[in-house]
């Protein structure tokens, strides 16, 4: 059995065994438990620490674990009702209100019920995470020299150099800041380069994360569809003539949810029109380590291109990883790069020294290449599987665009389909897909839904995750 259902399942067991002992009596020991219930003894410790941090038990090192003191009886709910109006007091004075709205963002966080299919996920399943060679990273990392001390506001000097190398020598070690993770490091960016109230023009669709720190800081989402080849480059001029906006967020590979890839006809087009509006593109470059087996050679990060200081470039170890992983960089030349700094510091002071080292002695493993060649087959068989699923069991949903990296897929739902309706009723089947709508900064214009191939276990579950949808479908669809 898995090594955190087993915990879950003792943790539950003592729990329900705690009302044979009187409070601050004594548990049975360790070795006691591993016998009696045939587990290790790391199974034993990690339920133990969990009915500790529950209150419910006291371990003492070298005596044992205790039943805990009775909880003192709950107090009454206060009135909070005051608070609707302190939240909303300043939305009358502001251009535009910082709501923050989490949904599009959670229904990619938030585990499924057991049992259910995980289309809605957005990392790598626990089969395709590196964690035994994080685990050895991390170990290693801890008996570095100085890695439990404070480590330069910037990021330590050897990560910023294998990030700059990264960009291709455009950028150098200088001009890159580590950051903790993508989300992060777009919500410094976001702050950096806009000012409350101001317009900030986004693909459409695009990640949902990122329009809820746009409207969180205050700004306002200005929406520039994309197709097969990335944003239309005549309506991002004239999206710049018509809003005077400052920023471009985009994703010119592998573009979240569509996949699409920005191509080489446009990228100097899109840079130029940025470059004579003044204006900067945020390039969020998060899923170049998840290239596909059949890809072939990448385009280079628009940075790499940038010589005028317009790209302020974001990258992360996390999709790559684990989502617990959370190491990323931005990379900037010019006075932007002081802001984003000074922004950082006040926002993060810095990233943990110990995960930065750990990411350190990752990337500079034998392990990692061989993981990202491995994921990279894996991923090109589970987009083939779905791809082939969705074209024999829902010929009605239209996927205009298979893309040779990433692990999304973009199906467009029959005109004047309910969208919530048909997640409800995909969860109902046992299978969980993200709805279409919140991917859009304005109104769509067409339903869809987003369904991810890298957070299941494998094909077979992926082909019978199609089968659910399908009969949810049916369910829904006239």
């Amino acid at each position: 059995m898995h090594e955190r259902s087993s915990v879950g399942e003792l943790a539950e067991r003592l729990r329900g065994e705690l009302d044979r002992y009187s409070p601050g009596g004594k548990l049975p020991s360790s070795r006691t438990l591993v016998e009696r219930f045939r587990v290790s003894p790391v199974t034993v410790s990690r339920a133990l620490a969990q009915l500790a941090a529950e209150g419910l038990v006291v371990t003492r090192p070298g005596a044992g674990a205790f039943r805990a003191e009775p909880r003192a009886a709950a107090q009454p709910a206060g009135d909070t009702s005051w608070q609707a109006l302190a939240l909303s007091a300043d939305s009358a004075t502001e251009l535009v209100p910082r709501a923050v709205d989490a949904s599009g963002v959670l229904v990619t966080l938030s585990a499924p019920p057991p049992g259910v299919v995980e289309f809605n996920g957005g990392y790598l399943h626990p089969s395709l995470q590196p964690e035994r060679a994080m685990a050895a990273a991390l170990a290693r990392a801890g008996r570095r020299p100085g890695a439990w001390g404070r480590p330069p506001v910037d990021g330590i000097p050897e990560l910023r150099e294998w990030f700059a190398r990264g960009l291709g020598g455009a950028i150098t070690a200088a001009e890159v800041l580590i950051a903790s993770g993508g989300q992060s490091a777009l919500a410094t960016a976001l702050r950096a380069l806009a000012p409350p109230g101001a317009p900030v023009l986004v693909e459409s669709p695009t990640y949902p994360g990122m329009l809820a720190i746009a409207r969180a800081a205050g700004l306002r989402p200005v929406p520039v569809p994309v197709d097969t080849d990335g944003v239309r480059p005549e309506l991002l001029a004239e999206a710049f003539r018509a809003t005077g906006a400052r920023v471009f967020v985009c994703q010119p590979l592998f573009q979240n949810p569509t996949g699409a890839v920005l191509s080489a006809q446009r990228r100097p087009e899109v840079l130029r029109i940025v470059r004579e509006a003044g204006a900067f593109i945020v390039e969020d470059d998060f899923v170049r380590r998840l290239v596909h087996e059949d890809a072939g050679p990448l385009p280079r990060p628009l940075a790499t291109d940038d010589h005028d200081g317009v790209v302020v470039h974001v990258s992360s170890l996390t999709k790559a990883t684990s989502p617990s992983f959370r190491i990323g960089c931005l990379a900037a030349r010019g006075p932007v790069l002081e802001r984003l700094r000074a922004i950082q510091v006040v926002d993060h002071f810095f990233v943990p020294r110990p995960l930065q080292e750990a990411a350190l002695e990752l990337v500079g493993s034998p392990a990692w290449p061989r993981h990202l060649r491995t994921v990279s087959a894996h991923l090109k068989v589970r987009r083939d599987t779905m791809a082939a699923a969705l074209r024999a069991t829902l010929p009605e949903l239209t996927v205009g665009h298979v893309p040779v990296g990433g692990c999304l897929l973009w199906p467009r739902l029959p005109d004047g389909t309910d969208e919530a309706a048909l997640v409800a009723g995909a969860l109902r089947a046992g299978v969980a897909v993200a709805p279409g709508r919140p991917y859009f900064s304005a109104e769509p214009p067409a339903p869809h839904i987003r369904l991810s191939f890298a957070a299941v276990a494998g094909p077979a579950e992926i082909t019978e995750g199609i089968r659910r949808l399908r009969t949810a479908c049916d369910e829904v669809l006239e």
